[in-house]
C-alpha cells in the first residue's frame, strides 16, 4: 500500500463475494487492498465468465481453460509433489451451493428450511439431502462467524442483484447468532 502511494496507484484486492460470504479470505490481507474489484460476483459466476471468454478468445483458450481445470485453492501452503495441497471445496464445500444458498439468504432473506427444499429440487441429481444440509450448515454457521470481516472490507463494485457491502445492502452485526438459524434448518 505503500508503493501504490508513493507511484499513484492503488492495491487491488482479488477476494469474491463467494469468499466474503464464507469468511475464506485472509483478514489484513484481502482487506488491506483499496478497491475490491471482484466483490460484487460470485465465484462460480466467474468461473461462467472465464468459460464464455474460452469461446470469444480462442488464442488464450488453452490458458482459461487450464484455469477452469485448476480447484480452488488459497495456495497458502506448499505443493506436494507439484500437486496443490490445499483445495478450497475440499474443505469448505461446492462453491455452486454455497452461492445459491447465497444468493437465496440474502435476496429474500429465506428461511434455511426453504433454502434447503430449493437446493433439494434444484440440486436433485447431484446432492442428496444430507449434503445439501452439511453444506448448508457449515455456510450458515460461516456466513455468521465471519461478519467482522466483512464490516471493515475495501468498497467495490455491486455487480449483480446481492452484495455484501456494509455500506450499502447488507447490514448485519458482527456478534449476529447463528442458532436458531441452524434449529430451523435441523427441524427440516
Amino acid at each position: 500500500m505503500n508503493l501504490a502511494n508513493k507511484l499513484g496507484g492503488i492495491v487491488v484486492g482479488t477476494g469474491d463475494m463467494s469468499e466474503s460470504a464464507l469468511g475464506w479470505s485472509t483478514y489484513n490481507g484481502d482487506h488491506m487492498s483499496m478497491y475490491a474489484i471482484n466483490i460484487g460476483i460470485p465465484k462460480t459466476l466467474i468461473q461462467y465468465i472465464v468459460e464464455w471468454a474460452v469461446e470469444i478468445y480462442p488464442v488464450i483458450s488453452d490458458v482459461l481453460l487450464d484455469i477452469l481445470a485448476t480447484p480452488v485453492s488459497p495456495e497458502l501452503l506448499p505443493h506436494s509433489d507439484d500437486e496443490i495441497s490445499q483445495k478450497t471445496e475440499e474443505i469448505v464445500g461446492p462453491y455452486e451451493l454455497h452461492d445459491f444458498f447465497l444468493y437465496h439468504m440474502i435476496k429474500s432473506g429465506t428461511a434455511p428450511q426453504k433454502i434447503l427444499f430449493l437446493a433439494k429440487t434444484a440440486f436433485k441429481n447431484r446432492y442428496d439431502e444430507g449434503t445439501l444440509k452439511k453444506w448448508l450448515r457449515l455456510f450458515l454457521k460461516r456466513f455468521f462467524s465471519q461478519q467482522f470481516k466483512r464490516s471493515c472490507m475495501p468498497d467495490g463494485p455491486k455487480v449483480g442483484t446481492i452484495a455484501l457491502s456494509p455500506r450499502g445492502d447488507w447490514r448485519m452485526p458482527s456478534d449476529a447468532e447463528v442458532q436458531i438459524w441452524i434449529e430451523a434448518l435441523e427441524e427440516a
